[in-house]
């Protein structure tokens, strides 16, 4: 039986010319059962040709999201935006909705996703959120620094219970939600921290990084088995 193909998204190195991903997304990947798929950058309007070609989209972690995207001016705190990304998985995202292709994403990938459903985000927790806990730890990223609580009824807390320790490797968060979308987790001091999908659709969205906490917690691989699960139909 063939593996379920999961499409992965790429950062960018514009000054090497390169495409960048951490190999954790692809370990996860394939100690779930799938077979990652690089998706390196292309005009938005080629973007759709990759869920051809795949089972399932996971979008991966990243920089800041250009806001002229989601109808916002850029402030001071924005860093490493490229805006030609931005586009690109905007595309893919909006194509993947309409096709009904499930939907894995993570860190700046749910901000992405929230984006390109119709909603917006704090750029910068800190000046946005003033008691807001600190989002972005010191400590090693496979680590947890905080609890996640998730909502009762939720596909993340059928997966994961109902509090998880996670990891926190960000400053933007997810402001308002996006159309079709529900809060499925929140961090203490209020921040969105997992999105999903309304009624049947195969859309799941955390602001932590699941693949560097899976090999010491089950209840993160457990995300990504349920995700390469319902990509393989």
């Amino acid at each position: 039986m063939a593996k379920p193909r999961i499409g992965l998204t790429c950062d960018l190195d514009p000054e090497r010319g390169r495409i960048v991903l951490r190999e954790g997304y692809c370990r996860a990947i394939l100690a779930a059962g799938g077979l990652p798929v690089l998706l390196p950058n292309v005009p938005p309007e080629k973007a759709a040709g990759y869920l051809e070609i795949v089972d399932g989209l996971l979008l991966t972690g990243g920089g800041d999201i250009e806001p002229s995207f989601f109808g916002a001016r850029a402030t001071a705190s924005l860093h490493k935006v490229l805006p030609q990304r931005d586009a690109f998985e905007l595309a893919l995202t909006r194509a993947a909705f309409a096709g009904g292709k499930p939907i894995l994403a993570i860190c700046r990938g749910i901000q992405v996703l929230n984006v390109a459903a119709g909603g917006d985000l704090y750029q910068d927790i800190p000046t946005e959120v003033p008691e807001a806990l600190n989002h972005d730890q010191e400590q090693p990223r496979h680590e947890p620094s905080h609890l996640v609580t998730t909502i009762p009824g939720t596909r993340l807390a059928r997966l994961l219970g109902p509090e998880a320790g996670v990891n926190s490797l960000h400053h933007q968060a997810v402001r308002r939600l996006g159309d079709g979308l529900r809060v499925a987790a929140l961090a203490p001091d209020g921040v969105i921290e997992g999105i999903e999908g309304q009624g049947k659709s195969l859309v799941l969205g955390v602001q932590w990084h699941p693949e560097d906490l899976y090999p010491a917690d089950g209840r993160q691989k457990a995300l990504f088995e349920y995700f390469v699960e319902i990509a393989g139909g």
